[in-house]
């Protein structure tokens, strides 16, 4: 392997000080963290035309991945956000206020909310998605296909190893 990065340097580093530690989880969690920042920069980036905020994205997003006409529930928002009902509520008023979603009480029982994208959202999101398609493919130019499918397999691994760990 000739291609070394700034990780390389802190693990060497690292078996000078401390030989006596395992450090191949930090060689993954270490990139897996700076790559979240460079694609978080990248995302801010590709939306910045838009005018929204990754968050704000989002939850668009998740609605538009639904393509129900029925959108989703706030908890269903919730779940696929990984956010709490409050946060939630506080980004849906932001999106409600510039025209993006549109809550819609239940038919059946007026407590209940169903959240559904309006035509501007829609139509947002629709003109944003394949920039961060394109930027998610550009960003990973360097690796092949199969080592992309090899990737994802690998990180759901570790991403579903992580959920088993959760307190219930």
């Amino acid at each position: 392997m000739s291609e070394r990065d700034d990780v390389d340097e802190m693990l060497v580093q690292w078996r000078e000080q401390r030989p006596d530690l395992d450090s191949s989880g930090m060689a993954v969690v270490l990139r897996v963290l700076m790559l979240a920042g460079v694609f978080g920069e990248r995302l801010k980036t590709t939306l910045a035309p838009s005018g929204l905020a990754p968050w704000e994205y989002d939850v668009l997003s998740a609605l538009r991945r639904e393509g129900r006409a029925g959108g989703l529930t706030p908890g269903e928002l919730c779940e696929s956000a990984q956010l709490t009902s409050g946060a939630m509520t506080h980004r849906l008023d932001r999106l409600e206020e510039r025209g993006l979603v549109r809550r819609r009480a239940g038919k059946t029982d007026r407590r209940s909310v169903t959240v559904i994208l309006s035509a501007r959202g829609c139509s947002l999101v629709d003109s944003i998605v394949g920039s961060r398609m394109s930027d998610a493919a550009e960003s990973l130019a360097a690796v092949s296909k199969k080592d992309r499918l090899e990737l994802a397999r690998l990180l759901r691994l570790v991403n579903v190893g992580l959920k088993e760990l959760e307190p219930e």
